[in-house]
């Protein structure tokens, strides 16, 4: 049985950072599309970022360019997303995911995913 799990989240003070973790058991995620999505509550989920499996090319949503950084550890088989410079409207909860096809270039322009995880909290308030 497939399972992603978040970690990382929190409080955080705006202009502070966290780093989100994506494990998963039952799939290499080396050899998969990640992407990384939120929701904050009242609004619909959103694309953040995602990294490609071929090249590790990364993507990432206009609000979060310059600030955020996904990565990967293949040894570890994990998925990372590095925030930086965090403002209140990052609040939500952030859930990552396997991304199986999409349009275009960019892996943001999703149109099917696989595994998703029970998302981590982020909170950014003073």
């Amino acid at each position: 049985q497939v399972q992603l799990v978040e970690s990382g989240g929190g409080l955080v003070q705006p202009g502070g950072s966290l780093r989100l973790s994506c494990a998963a058991s039952g799939l290499i995620l080396n050899y998969q599309v990640v992407g990384w999505f939120r929701q904050a509550p009242g609004k619909e989920r959103e694309g953040v970022s995602c990294i490609m499996d071929t090249d590790d090319s990364t993507y990432y949503a206009d609000s979060v360019k310059g600030r955020f950084t996904i990565s990967r550890d293949n040894a570890k088989s994990m998925v990372y997303l590095q925030m930086n410079s965090l403002k209140p409207d990052d609040t939500a909860v952030y859930y990552c995911s396997t991304i199986l096809t999409w349009y275009g270039r960019s892996c943001l322009g999703v149109s099917r995913t696989g595994f998703w995880g029970q998302g981590t909290q982020v909170t950014v308030s003073s």
